[in-house]
């Protein structure tokens, strides 16, 4: 068996019996904290698809065929619930969408690693390999990560590499929390588990899916058609469980919405879209839908600005400002841009003058939003000191 496994470790166990999954997950509770992962498929599917989870305590780790005949893995929603054991992952977003999925809540208390790591001063990009080697020393072997996890029998190699990623991760944790509670900076990483702790954050709301397109128009009943179509496709993704680009392609949808066809030859000539799909069922529903947003009277469409907020173009010059002040304060503070301020919220300071936005809050307005708020009224100005950026007072003309 590969040795990627950390070595301090006993042989992984290959869990797949009820019996096995429920006596590991007893052990487990009298852990403090708890290393978990999943892998799992979703290319045929619009949800994931989960195929191995595994646990790693202090000197156990069990890898869990969650795919294993009559398992039922019920124990593990109690242990991702036990409020006494703290649930560690890494670039948890995913892994905890599978847990809601599975046993309808996420887990808690709950520690991503990937952001500690941001607040800690690694930067937007470290990877889990990376992080892995600068905080224990050790490697991840690599060769797997895209095995198809689905097949069976797990190989000793699968079983081997999935078991190093959690037993490694023991590590991460132990390192990151230590420096974080030397920096003061564990409020700050709490703030951010319980926006991902949060199960509303993992909610889609085929409704406003057609913002993800990104339509160059301002017309609204183009966006009405849009919105409208997009919706019918998440629900039908959902509905069947198959991904959303497989019912029907972006760029069909922005064409349907361009066309807004109302019989099925009409709808067969859009580009993606075969007679068979225009005259069956599929086809009807979604000309009804788009018939029904033809009718929705004007109020009731997208308004192209945003909630109906007239919002001024903002200045690329002060944005460029902004951006010059998040990178000097995050560098000072040792905290990845990424996890202080998006675009979005820079777009936003440059326009209005107090944006509700994750930058004017908590650790984030101590880090940033203040000096941002204050370089806009012209209580301060930025200058280069030696190599670095610096915060100037403004003592005008």
């Amino acid at each position: 068996m590969s040795r990627s496994l950390r070595p301090d470790f006993p042989e992984p166990k290959l869990i797949s019996t009820s019996a096995a999954l429920e006596a590991l997950c007893q052990r487990m509770h009298r852990e403090s904290f708890v290393t978990v992962d999943t892998e799992f498929i979703r290319e045929r599917t619009y949800w994931p698809e989960v195929c191995v989870l595994q646990l790693a305590g202090d000197n156990e780790v069990g890898v869990v065929d969650a795919q294993a005949p009559g398992i039922d893995l019920g124990p593990l929603g109690g242990l991702f619930i036990d409020p006494a054991v703290t649930k560690v992952f890494h670039a948890a977003r995913q892994d905890i969408e599978i847990c809601l999925l599975k046993f309808g809540d996420v887990p808690r208390p709950l520690f991503d690693t990937q952001v500690a790591a941001m607040v800690a001063g690694f930067g937007d990009q470290v990877g889990y390999d990376a992080l892995v080697a600068a905080l224990t020393g050790g490697s991840i072997e690599k060769a797997h990560r895209f095995s198809d996890w689905s097949a069976r029998p797990l190989s000793p190699a699968q079983i081997a590499y999935a078991a190093a990623d959690v037993t490694y991760l023991r590590g991460v944790y132990e390192r990151l929390r230590e420096r974080l509670e030397q920096e003061g900076r564990l409020d700050w990483v709490a703030e951010e588990m319980a926006e991902l702790a949060d199960p509303a954050s993992y909610q889609v709301d085929p409704e406003s899916m057609w913002e993800r397109l990104r339509p160059r128009t301002t017309n609204r009943r183009y966006l009405g058609l849009l919105r409208a179509v997009t919706a019918w496709r998440e629900r039908e993704a959902q509905r069947v469980n198959i991904p959303r680009q497989r019912v029907l392609k972006d760029e069909t949808l922005l064409e349907i919405a361009a066309t807004a066809p109302d019989n099925p030859e009409a709808l067969a000539r859009a580009r993606g879209i075969t007679r068979g799909f225009a005259e069956g069922r599929s086809g009807a529903a979604l000309l009804a839908t788009i018939a029904e947003a033809k009718r929705l009277p004007q109020d009731m469409l997208p308004d192209p600005r945003g909630a109906g907020r007239e919002a001024p173009k903002p200045s690329p010059a002060l944005i460029a400002l902004l951006k010059v002040l998040l990178a000097a304060k995050c560098e000072q503070h040792h905290v990845a841009p990424r996890l202080v301020a998006s675009a979005d919220d820079l777009e936003r300071l440059a326009t209005e003058n107090t944006p509700e936005i994750h930058a004017l809050h908590g650790w984030r307005r101590a880090v940033f939003g203040e000096d941002a708020l204050a370089l806009k009224a012209g209580r301060i100005a930025l200058g280069v000191e030696g190599k670095r950026v610096r915060l100037l007072p403004n003592r005008g003309p």
